[in-house]
């Protein structure tokens, strides 16, 4: 166990995800470390979630509790399972150095981040059932919690995907030349490998005792826009699928007027057709079918 925190810690701190790592296509966070996170952290948030079950003031169940401490990893880890070969297939085309195996370690390194915060939010979501009887604060309260959370790990898996399509860097003394002309003379040269300081003096920035700088020339800069890309489609296709996912495996935090039920009746009806005829029935004030 003290390994394992000792993992998330540094997960957290970006010893997984060095930009020397990313840039050669690798993800050196174990993937049996990943999961047992993942399933660990997305459990210690659903007991605080489903505490409230157990204090409602109609129809407690320490039943709910349990269930949904079950159902917040398994949100994430099943939306993973359906969208990876997707996710991987958008990779490929667009010439990412990720493999299928450390294209899954990314994309669960960033649901732990998100988990790891999520579960950081359990002290708070605890307090809060003590003080108040509301469901409807408490589903609010989750929600925005999920919300604040899903925002880290999405940064965090952008800045990962850029680190994955950089260019090679070359550098240069912060003194040396223009950026712009720069580009321009350096178009068609093959780019050098990546500098790193070195407190020896052996010539250039490090001698001088400057930081060396980075400068992209243009023709360069279209992988970073492949970046943008499969980050903008992943986002898509995991947050569709994890919505869906989400309304199977409902409910949560379990309404104080119902009994308990592990899953709602309609659990595979379609999310977004009801959305779309609720906001038809507000709107019209009549169903359209």
């Amino acid at each position: 166990m003290r390994e394992l925190v000792r993992d998330i810690d540094g997960l957290l701190r970006g010893r997984f995800t060095r930009r020397e790592d990313l840039a050669l296509g690798r993800v050196r966070a174990p993937l049996g470390t990943l999961v047992l996170a993942g399933a660990l952290l997305g459990a210690i948030y659903g007991a605080f979630m489903g505490l409230y079950a157990v204090l409602r003031p109609a129809n407690p169940s320490v039943q709910q509790l349990f269930a949904t401490t079950a159902k917040v990893p398994l949100l994430f880890l099943l939306t993973l399972v359906v969208t990876l070969p997707s996710l991987y297939v958008f990779s490929a085309l667009s010439n990412s150095k990720l493999q299928l195996a450390d294209t899954l370690r990314l994309l669960l390194a960033a649901i732990v981040v998100n988990l790891a915060l999520l579960a950081s939010f359990g002290p708070v979501t605890a307090f809060f059932t003590l003080s108040t009887e509301s469901y409807p604060f408490m589903v609010v309260l989750n929600v925005a919690f999920f919300g604040v959370s899903g925002l880290v790990g999405l940064a965090f898996l952008r800045r990962a995907l850029d680190r994955v399509f950089e260019p090679p860097r070359r550098a240069r003394a912060p003194a040396e030349e223009d950026p712009e002309e720069a580009d321009e003379a350096r178009e068609g040269e093959s780019p050098a490998e990546i500098v790193e300081e070195k407190p020896e003096a052996d010539g250039g920035t490090a001698a001088s005792g400057l930081s060396p700088q980075y400068v992209y020339p243009r023709s360069q800069r279209a992988p970073i826009e492949s970046s943008r890309r499969i980050f903008t489609v992943w986002i898509v296709i995991y947050g569709a699928v994890g919505a869906q996912m989400g309304w199977i495996l409902r409910p949560f935090v379990g309404a104080p007027g119902l009994e308990v039920r592990f899953f709602r009746e309609d659990a595979w009806s379609n999310a977004y057709v009801i959305v779309f005829r609720d906001v038809w029935s507000l709107l019209f004030d009549s169903a359209p079918y």
